[in-house]
């Protein structure tokens, strides 16, 4: 079996996912008597929230991945293995990974969320997601390379084309990425393409409610509208998309938008590896859990963050940091408890409220009862995201990224590194 090493006699307990409840589960539990196996694909953890940011060429992707190894090097019962979990063996307690077989006496599955595609025709293949670290480099280089074909082509509508950028989804993440792409393109780009007309360019939003950040109080979704239309976005309100070519965006009010990047910000669904035996699951594929976030009939096995449906006080979660953040602790705190024997104890969600930023100095919040938007709602959202980034050093060098972008309103990372996506 992989992993087995000193102290038989402790309970294992393994967590599948390094994201944010898996990472924060692992860490508190580091002070228990188990040992800890924590497994993922990546030898990092990403900050999700601060990808687009990777994506519009504002950070350095290294900024934004902290090795896990170097959070738990001080943890004498903790082992990290780089593997792909394959199949989970409930009733056997022990999960197949690429790397061989490992067993369990706890386990915590945190695999997170992937792209859902609502069935769109040709999202799949023509669509760029940003779920990954990988992918938002992948739309960093397709930004970019557009720009490059463009500097160079002759026909106005085959440039025009290069020049027109498609947004599908009006929730936080496409609204953070409309507002650093016109940045993006009318500060540095607009510099480095002295010979293209920024005019020509084109960003649309497409969102299928009836404002942006349907989440938060209606005057702030249309309050967000608003900056984003002055910015220039195009915004298609009640709209779907009906399919993608690999040159098209056909849209449900008829509209054909034509474009060679769409970026599709619009759903997710849960990454859950297989279970066997099977068990059962509610709307985007999650997992459901009991209040203690435990599966059903299945005492020894939680399941939290994007892969799991759990409710607080009668409510469906959302899937944002905050919640999969304080899971975790609820789960390790559960699982000391079960290790001395006790019940473990439903979950319990507090809501510090919910913050977006949509360009320069300007961003949008509701904490408690309290609702704002302009330079505070902006100021917060860097506080909170620098406060939550792991590692010292990251912090640092993410606040200089910042502060040489808002100061010159210039991007440092511009360079084309990789082939862009086959399209």
């Amino acid at each position: 079996m992989i992993g087995e090493n000193a102290k038989p006699h402790h309970p294992r307990i393994v967590v599948i996912g390094a994201g944010f409840a898996g990472m924060q589960t692992a860490q508190s539990l580091v002070s228990s008597q188990a040992r800890i196996c924590l497994i993922d694909c990546n030898n990092y953890h990403t900050f999700i929230p601060l990808l687009y940011q990777v994506a519009t060429a504002q950070l350095e992707p290294e900024k934004i991945a902290y090795p896990i190894r170097t959070l738990f090097r001080k943890a004498r019962n903790f082992h990290f293995l780089m593997a792909e979990v394959q199949r989970v063996d409930l009733a056997a307690k022990s999960l197949q990974t690429n790397l061989g077989q490992i067993t369990y006496d706890y386990l915590v599955i945190a695999t997170g969320s992937k792209t859902k595609y609502l069935g769109v025709a040709g999202a799949n293949e023509y669509a760029f997601p940003m779920r990954t670290l990988a992918e938002s480099i992948q739309l960093r280089n397709q930004i970019l390379n557009c720009f490059e074909q463009a500097d160079q082509e002759t026909d106005p509508l085959e440039r025009r084309k290069l020049l027109t950028f498609v947004i599908v989804g009006g929730g936080a993440t496409g609204v953070e990425l409309a507002g650093a792409l016109v940045e993006l393109i009318k500060s540095p780009l607009k510099r480095d393409y002295p010979h293209l007309d920024m005019r020509e360019v084109q960003i649309f939003m497409i969102q299928s409610g009836e404002r942006p950040l349907v989440n938060l109080p209606a005057k702030l979704g249309d309050y967000t509208a608003r900056k984003l239309r002055n910015l220039g976005v195009k915004i298609h309100l009640n709209t779907r998309v009906n399919n993608l070519s690999p040159d098209t965006v056909e849209l449900s009010d008829g509209q054909i938008i034509s474009t060679a990047t769409v970026i599709w910000a619009a759903g997710v669904e849960a990454s859950a590896p297989k279970l066997s035996p099977e068990i059962p699951v509610a709307e985007k594929e999650k997992l459901v859990v009991e209040p203690t976030l435990q599966l059903q009939n299945h005492p020894q096995v939680y399941a939290i963050g994007d892969v799991a449906f759990a409710t607080s006080e009668g409510k469906p979660l959302t899937g944002v940091a905050p919640e999969a953040l304080q899971q975790g602790v609820t789960v390790a705190r559960n699982l000391k408890l079960q290790l001395q024997g006790k019940s473990p104890q439903p979950f319990k969600y507090f809501n510090k409220g919910r913050l977006a930023i949509i360009g320069r100095f300007s961003g949008v919040g509701k904490i408690g009862k309290f609702s704002f938007g302009g330079f505070l709602g902006w100021l917060m959202w860097l506080g909170v995201h620098v406060t939550y980034l792991p590692g010292f050093r990251n912090r640092l060098l993410v606040i200089i990224s910042w502060f040489h972008t808002y100061l010159f309103r210039d991007r440092a990372v511009r360079q084309i590194l990789a082939t862009p996506k086959n399209r």
